[in-house]
């Protein structure tokens, strides 16, 4: 669980892409609330097809089929279940809301998709063989995660550790960020003949952010600590 300081402008983009999301997710199947789906067996059979529908199968994306190019950015907008959700709409919420305030809207909605979308694209080439499908937007995520990394290297984050239990603890968001890397990179090293939960395309998309906002605003934009005085904090 991770907290940090809020800034003062609204972020529209960000709460734009939580509702978003959370609603395609709510009268889509994974959910099990609509009941145009049915139950059992019909409903694991509607969830099968949507997410094959709306995601990312990799030895698909590669077959030349006309709709395949648009399936790693609808896919960004699809969720496996409630945990997968929920995970996503926390980290988008908690490290959006500064990252979009430092690049603006426009850009950072720009930015989230294209980096989404490489993500899963990096990940589809990697595994071009393989027929499971993947869908969330953990790799846009990981970018808004490596753009923050660089643009907010000081601000402090409380960070909630089970094996410790659930003492809060505060550390640089550096620190955080870059051990969530580290543990990215084992778990991919771990799955590479596996695939399952797309850790490349997160280390992907975590590269990618970091690198574009590296480019784009240099050291000017960067932010030694809190940015401004807190208007309090939030933790989700």
């Amino acid at each position: 669980m991770i907290e940090t300081s809020a800034g003062h402008g609204r972020p529209l983009m960000t709460y734009g892409l939580i509702v978003s999301c959370c609603l395609i997710f709510v009268l889509g199947p994974a959910s099990g609330l609509n009941p145009r789906y049915g139950s059992g067996g019909e409903l694991v059979a509607a969830q099968s097809a949507y997410f094959e529908r709306w995601g990312v199968v990799p030895s698909a994306l590669w077959s030349g089929a006309r709709d395949q190019p648009l399936a790693p950015l609808t896919a960004l907008f699809v969720h496996g279940n409630w945990l997968h959700l929920l995970g996503n709409m926390l980290f988008l919420y908690v490290f959006g809301a500064m990252t979009e305030e430092r690049m603006g809207r426009v850009q950072f909605a720009v930015f989230y998709l294209v980096t989404g979308y490489l993500a899963l694209l990096g990940y589809a080439a990697a595994h071009a063989d393989s027929t499971q499908t993947l869908v969330g937007a953990s790799g846009a995520i990981s970018g808004v995660l490596g753009a923050f990394l660089w643009l907010f290297p000081r601000a402090r984050v409380t960070s909630l550790f089970p094996f410790l239990f659930f003492l809060p603890l505060r550390f640089p968001a550096w620190a955080v960020l870059i051990f969530w890397v580290a543990l990215q990179w084992l778990a991919a090293r771990e799955a590479d003949d596996r695939p399952g939960v797309a850790y490349l395309a997160h280390l992907v998309g975590f590269a990618l952010g970091f690198l574009y906002a590296w480019a784009r605003f240099g050291r000017t934009r960067r932010v030694g600590g809190a940015a401004r005085p807190s208007e309090g904090e939030s933790q989700p």
